[in-house]
């Protein structure tokens, strides 16, 4: 396997889209990886470009906001105003950093167990079936917002129908395992309503594509699948089982390869995280309680506010959660914490201009026309029912 150099995923070079430049050959995930990585003239080092790796910032983004928090922690024993800052991120650490740790285990294991080809399988069909299948391998695949952006190109390319895009989008960031343990350890088991609402909505989109598509209100699909149409997964998964054999460089190379799945889950949200924290930390410390009960109450007003919000801060699904919980914890309104969390994906620009370019225009305008009104009308009913 190789890692596509824009987006840090994995990628097998037999299906991958590559690349040659001078005597070393680049593998990516989807076009759009690849034309990003062309349009850089000098590729740096490692398989990294210029606009993912090459400054100094991106190459260690995660390192320069660890030191923001470092800083932030030392220098309270110096600066009184920053004691605050102290005690709210130190709460932060305490509460999630389990759940990290075993998100990005559980994330590392399912990168590594689950061949991409069983994906590509099961997201071509025109049923109901293609909706279901999308919405459970989102819960599966454990990847922020951003980076399950080219995995849905790819799955696109490969010949999966745009319901069965869509829905695995809307459930990916936020009902995957690795946000389910964050969530629960914000919210507690609150937290799960939030992965129940995210499926329902993800579920009812794909239905309602599914409709469109039928119509002809929104394009086909028409890639042909990249798997033959024989190809077994229980004949698979059963022929992979049977060759398996134990032994200790077996239990060492599947090590290696979940320990390779979490370094590169690790690249994508970790930094999102750490930012998350350091955001929630600070508006905890020094944004006054009125504020979030003026403009982010739980009233309509308040939750269209909070969309608006969401809209304007693209923040990674991982780096949301800790703002999310925040505004819960200082307004004790439930829906808008929601709201923040699911507007994040249905509202991203990126998004919709990913599915306008690669799935089609009607496509892309149609996913906020279908899915914000789902997600302001639930957040609406947990602010009512669950404060």
């Amino acid at each position: 396997m190789s890692i596509d150099p824009v987006c840090g995923m994995r990628v097998d070079p037999a299906t991958a889209v590559s690349l040659q430049l001078g005597d070393r050959r680049y593998y990516f995930c989807s076009d759009l990886c690849k034309e990003t990585f062309a349009k850089r003239k000098h590729p740096a080092a490692k398989g990294s470009c210029e606009g993912c790796g090459g400054s100094f910032f991106l190459r260690h983004r995660l390192l320069i906001t660890v030191l923001c928090a470092v800083f932030a922690l030392s220098g309270s024993l110096v600066f009184p105003f920053l004691v605050p800052l102290r005690t709210a991120l130190l709460s932060y650490i305490k509460t999630i950093w389990w759940a990290v740790l075993l998100g990005l285990f559980l994330g590392g294991v399912i990168d590594y167990y689950i061949p991409r080809e069983y994906i590509s399988k099961i997201l071509s069909r025109n049923s109901p079936a293609t909706v279901f299948n999308a919405v459970f391998l989102g819960f599966l695949l454990s990847a922020c917002s951003h980076g399950i952006l080219a995995l849905s190109i790819q799955l696109h390319k490969k010949g999966a129908s745009g319901p069965a895009v869509v829905s695995f989008l809307l459930a990916s960031p936020w009902a995957n395992f690795t946000m389910t343990v964050m969530l629960v350890a914000f919210f507690g088991l609150k937290g799960l309503l939030i992965i129940a609402a995210a499926l329902l909505i993800a579920v009812n989109t794909g239905f309602i594509f599914m409709a469109l598509e039928k119509k002809g209100w929104i394009e086909k699909n028409a890639n042909a699948a990249s798997v033959s149409a024989d190809y077994s997964i229980r004949a698979d998964l059963a022929a992979r089982l049977k060759n398996y054999r134990f032994s200790v460089s077996g239990l060492l190379r599947d090590a290696r390869g979940v320990i390779s799945g979490m370094q590169s889950l690790s690249s994508m949200v970790l930094w999102w995280i750490a930012i998350g924290i350091l955001a929630a930390s600070a508006a905890g410390a020094y944004i006054p309680v009125h504020f979030f009960h003026r403009f982010m109450g739980p009233t309509l007003a308040g939750l269209l506010i909070t969309l608006l919000a969401a809209t304007v801060i693209e923040v990674c699904s991982e780096g949301s959660s800790p703002f999310a919980f925040e505004i819960y914890r200082q307004t004790q309104a439930f829906g808008n914490s929601f709201v923040f969390l699911m507007a994040g994906v249905v509202t991203d620009y990126t998004e919709i201009g990913l599915l306008w370019a690669n799935v089609g225009r009607r496509t892309a305008l149609w996913l906020p026309l279908i899915s914000v009104p789902q997600v302001l009308f639930l957040g609406y009913l947990a602010n009512l029912f669950l404060r």
